[in-house]
């Protein structure tokens, strides 16, 4: 008896489609740095957070770089005169930022009201805020978990 084989051409895949065996899209990373004095101690501790960011996000495999954003010797008590955290948030807003990294939630702000406010913004934007110190991703944890249920 004959065996029956059907043959499946394979397809083309038009725009828009993705394939299983493709790369994940990385996603735009950007990082935010910032000291609230000009003093010697500070403006080296800016310098690391530059430069550590610079090179984590360059030498990842799940991002590329989307800027980094830096205020130096400006108090995060108002993100009036922060003009990089602000520039970051337009960006953002005009959907050319994915992930935003940092060292501390008192590195983004130290109000509790604008912090808790931008990170509600953002992730309505979809665009997640990473503060280190605290291994805390406000997209990858659950709503019941302290600071990430906002």
């Amino acid at each position: 008896m004959a065996r029956s084989v059907t043959v499946i051409p394979a397809r083309q895949t038009t725009t828009g489609e993705s394939e299983t065996n493709q790369m994940p899209q990385l996603q735009r990373m950007a990082a935010y740095c910032r000291v609230s004095t000009d003093n010697e101690e500070q403006l080296l501790s800016y310098e690391n957070q530059v430069r550590y960011y610079t090179e984590y996000i360059n030498n990842s495999p799940l991002y590329t770089m989307a800027g980094i954003y830096a205020d130096e010797g400006i108090s995060a008590t108002n993100t009036k005169k922060r003009e990089n955290f602000n520039r970051m948030i337009k960006d953002c807003r005009e959907g050319k930022i994915d992930m935003i990294i940092t060292k501390s939630i008192s590195r983004f702000a130290r109000n509790t009201l604008d912090c808790l406010n931008f990170v509600r913004e953002l992730k309505e934007l979809g665009v997640g805020v990473i503060f280190e110190n605290i291994n805390t991703d406000t997209l990858r944890c659950p709503k019941t978990a302290g600071f990430c249920g906002v």
